[in-house]
């Protein structure tokens, strides 16, 4: 059922917990962002080999990103209003518009896409069990 209440403050900053870390690339920004479960997470992205999932997902796709963002700087993201949430007290389902703005090597530039996320209620609160990037508009800023 859709809530129209929209994700708590607690969902949002496990979201918030990934993109830290995309940002700062430090394992410590992950802690308490995914959920601790035998089979582990799902995560599609835009960099090969796209589907990260298993016990390994997070670990591989940590790795992944640091290799992906090897020359990328500067980020930092703005979220936009949740969508789409829906809830059924242990497993959450929204949709987040985000802005990532950066460096690629010496240019500027600006990424405007969509997260959605699964999470799902443990003992310590909420946690990510799955998460799909779209990357919906990208351009350079500024001159070359």
């Amino acid at each position: 059922m859709t809530d129209p209440a929209g994700p708590t403050a607690e969902m949002i900053a496990a979201a918030a917990r990934i993109a830290r870390f995309m940002r700062t690339r430090a394992d410590a920004d992950l802690a308490g962002a995914f959920a601790e479960d035998a089979g582990g997470v799902t995560i599609i992205e835009n960099f090969a080999p796209h589907v990260f999932a298993g016990p390994a997902a997070v670990a591989d796709w940590a790795c992944g990103f640091r290799a992906h963002a090897r020359d990328l700087h500067d980020l930092d993201w703005r979220f936009g209003a949740a969508q789409d949430f829906r809830t059924d007290g242990t497993r959450a389902f929204f949709t987040l518009p985000t802005e990532w703005t950066g460096r690629a090597g010496a240019r500027r530039f600006a990424e405007q896409g969509g997260w959605a996320f699964v999470l799902v209620r443990q003992a310590d609160g909420w946690r990510v069990a799955a998460y799909a990037w779209a990357v919906t508009a990208f351009r350079w800023v500024g001159p070359e």
